[in-house]
């Protein structure tokens, strides 16, 4: 363990220089400060007041038409590259349908999109410039997304109108080149960015997807999706409020790289909140946490959010050995789940998503799984109540407080390899065979419990072994 940690340290400095460009610094130190005070978004501003000139252009008046037909690519990209350069302000879309290419927003510039405007993605591929994108939480190359922004602050999108992915773009990733497709909304490497108050639709590939980011805000946002909906992928400070989920995979997935390129580069994903959200998935989970874990996620609350479908659980919390680092301090309180076809919750921390090719070896590459609290949840004849036997025993998940749940349910709760539970005031009707079963559980609340048969407990994966070389980034 000591001779890994060394040799994080070493590649951290062996690397400095390398990670001195804007897309990948500031670097966090590899050494977190457990102990440092809390930071609310909801109390800072996700649009930080401006200095200097601020000014409103209508795209209208630099030329764009809002026909629907006509690209107005250069036109909208040239009244946002006008807003910056004077100053920063708003870009106007008034009423119309306004068809382009991939577009850039820059420092100091929102974005308005007006009642009854809507902004479509080009369905041409050759409309999407190729850069770095993250992707399965690794950088690789593929198409921009079609509104990016990079190394930006104070960066708005606001609607009411609508911002539409091309129908004719669909899947994450081109069969032929294998790039990924282009996402809706990419924000990489910025500061204090606001969405609220617009709908957004897209066909194939994730919707809205912060990367490096701190203070960003969605608020009041429609998210129609045929894949995930917000991907919150290493990002510092994000309030997600009061957004509705249509989506074909996770209504909202939290990330932070995979394998050894996510772990020492180092970017956690801390400090968010999912307040107030509807969600409704056909493809996986409403909120996803994992499986990309390699640089750690914590301090995730959820509140007073509501699940009227989803084809697997309602929250799904993942990874597996070779990501390395963390998932804690997770708090979940208010939660209304409806139409789940597994489940409310599931755990698993085995084997989920694949494998990277470069993991993290030996036991410092098993994720450190503690403090997990879920309370006034109820449920709608679900089939599983909470299915966390998926746990590594050789890091047991360390505080699993469930309290206050009711409704129907077809099975119980299943734990295994759990410290510190504490199971209370759990008043579900309509399940068959056991409230309870456990492996290796302790805590409270666990009289009557039965013993899961250690045959029926999920294959604990082998020990990775570490690699012939050191890992560096390349």
């Amino acid at each position: 363990m000591k001779t890994f940690l060394r040799r994080r340290e070493f590649l951290k400095s062996a690397t400095q220089s390398a990670l001195a460009a804007p897309l990948l610094a500031p670097l966090v130190g590899l050494a977190q400060n457990s102990a440092a005070p809390a930071h609310h978004p909801a109390s800072t501003p996700a649009h930080a007041a401006q200095s200097g000139p601020k000014v409103t252009l209508n795209v209208r008046d630099l030329g764009a038409t809002g026909d629907g037909q006509t690209k107005d690519t250069l036109a909208l990209q040239q009244t946002i590259d006008r807003c910056a350069v004077l100053g920063g302000g708003e870009v106007v879309l008034p009423a119309g349908n306004y068809a382009s290419g991939a577009l850039t927003l820059h420092s100091n510039v929102t974005l308005r999109i007006e009642q009854d405007a809507a902004l479509l993605g080009s369905g041409d591929m050759a409309d999407y410039p190729l850069a770095q994108v993250r992707w399965e939480g690794r950088w690789t190359k593929g198409y921009s997304a079609f509104i990016s922004a990079m190394d930006g602050e104070n960066i708005a999108i606001v609607g009411p109108g609508k911002i539409a992915g091309s129908p004719e773009i669909r899947g994450r990733v081109e069969r032929k080149s294998g790039l990924r497709l282009p996402a809706l909304l990419e924000f990489t490497n910025c500061r204090n960015v606001r969405v609220e108050n617009c709908a957004t639709s897209q066909a194939g590939m994730w919707s809205i997807h912060p990367a490096y980011c701190e203070n960003a805000v969605f608020k009041n946002v429609s998210v129609q999706s045929g894949a995930d909906g917000i991907d919150v992928d290493s990002c510092k400070h994000v309030v997600i409020d009061g957004c509705d989920f249509s989506t074909g995979d996770d209504c909202i997935s939290l990330k932070s790289g995979r394998g050894e390129e996510g772990y020492v580069i180092n970017r956690s994903t801390e400090d968010v909140r999912i307040v107030d959200c509807t969600f409704n998935d056909t493809g996986f989970a409403c909120i996803g946490i994992g499986s990309e874990t390699s640089a750690g996620i914590r301090n995730v609350h959820v509140r007073n959010c509501k699940c009227t479908g989803t084809r697997t659980d309602a929250i799904y919390i993942k990874s597996r050995p070779g990501r390395g680092a963390f998932i804690e301090d997770i708090f979940v309180d208010g939660f209304d789940v409806a139409g789940a076809r597994h489940g409310f919750l599931r755990l698993n921390m085995l084997n989920s998503g694949k494998q990277d090719e470069y993991p993290v070896p030996g036991d410092e590459g098993i994720p450190t799984v503690r403090n997990f609290q879920f309370t006034n949840i109820h449920v709608d004849n679900v089939p599983t109540l909470a299915a966390g036997t998926e746990i590594d025993p050789r890091k047991p998940l360390i505080g699993f407080v469930l309290t206050n749940v009711t409704g129907t349910c077809s099975n119980g709760i299943a734990l295994a390899n759990v410290k510190n539970a504490v199971i209370r005031n759990i008043k579900v009707t309509g399940f068959s065979g056991p409230l309870l079963s456990i492996a290796n559980v302790t805590g409270t609340g666990l009289a009557g419990a039965v013993q899961i048969d250690p045959s029926k407990l999920p294959k604990v994966p082998e020990p990775i072994p570490p690699p012939a070389a050191p890992y560096q980034l390349h």
